[in-house]
């Protein structure tokens, strides 16, 4: 029995138009990039996040930060910029076939914290305008655009990968969590509490404190902003370093297998378009871009 594309379709063909007309000729323009103007719509977008995110960072340099005019002028075209995203938002509301569940999806909501701040600095002031750099999210479509499906594959695996080990992750997290509770109350005894009360000059001024040193140490960042002084405490940071490089390889040891586990289980004839593997067995079309697999 032969499939059809909709056995495993892309999650965002269950929102294209049923009906010929001007949505879902908008709807593959916006969200597609398999024809020309696709294409040019999506690099134009990608062209004016890069404007954005470049205006954004420019104003907060002091040079010209402090140059009236010039500031203005980035004002005005992010303005500008933000009109065009805002009639761009709108307009994929307008295409999809159910509007509020793109809006509560990942890109949906990405798409609308992308022109939010910049309306906010109308009531609170130009401090909100730095969180317009969301916008830098954005340019995950080009991974799309320019059809590096493959890539996106790999990126599938490995959250897959992080999924499955999740209960191992967990519980190592538990654990070293326990560790740095532990540890970090045993330096706050050790360096600020004495037979006459709290040691004031110590740098260990409470528990959380001590885990924060505690945490620091065991990542092996070590800032050395908290440090101990007695011989107790320099002992017990030892251990506790030793302890951090121990645990580091772990995670990575979860993913690692779960990679491998991944690699026994699949399929031998990834899609000859954009190479994704883990194809149905029975699979006509490719679940990843709906071309049709060979053999």
């Amino acid at each position: 029995m032969t499939n059809k594309p909709s056995v495993k379709r892309r999650p965002r063909w269950s929102q294209r138009p049923a009906d010929e007309g001007w949505r879902r000729r908008m709807y593959d323009i916006i969200f597609e990039a398999d024809d020309p103007a696709g294409k040019w719509f999506d690099i134009g977008l990608l062209l004016a996040i890069l404007a954005s995110i470049t205006i954004v960072s420019l104003e907060t340099v002091p040079a010209y930060r402090e140059n009236g005019a010039l500031l203005n002028a980035f004002e005005l075209v992010e303005w500008v910029l933000t009109g065009l995203f805002t009639i761009e938002y709108a307009l994929r509301l307008a295409c999809v076939r159910r509007p509020m569940r793109y809006a509560f999806s990942f890109w949906g909501i990405i798409d609308l914290l992308s022109i939010l701040p910049s309306y906010i600095t109308i009531f609170i002031g130009p401090s909100s305008r730095s969180f317009v750099i969301l916008r830098s999210i954005r340019l995950l479509r080009v991974f799309r655009v320019l059809k590096l499906w493959r890539m996106m594959d790999e990126a599938d695996e490995l959250s897959n990968a992080i999924w499955r080990a999740r209960n191992k992750i967990i519980v190592f997290v538990v654990v070293v969590l326990v560790a740095v509770t532990i540890s970090g109350t045993l330096m706050f005894h050790i360096e600020a509490l004495t037979a006459d009360g709290i040691n004031t000059s110590s740098q260990f001024t409470s528990i959380p404190q001590s885990m924060y040193w505690a945490i620091v140490t065991m990542t092996t960042v070590g800032y050395g902003d908290v440090v101990p002084q007695t011989a107790a405490g320099k002992m017990i940071s030892a251990v506790l370093i030793l302890l951090g490089y121990s645990l580091i390889i772990v995670p990575s040891t979860f993913v690692s297998a779960e990679f491998v586990n991944q690699a026994t289980h699949r399929s031998s004839h990834p899609c000859h378009y954009c190479e994704a593997y883990d194809q149905r067995e029975d699979a006509t079309y490719c679940y990843r871009c709906g071309k049709r697999l060979d053999g």
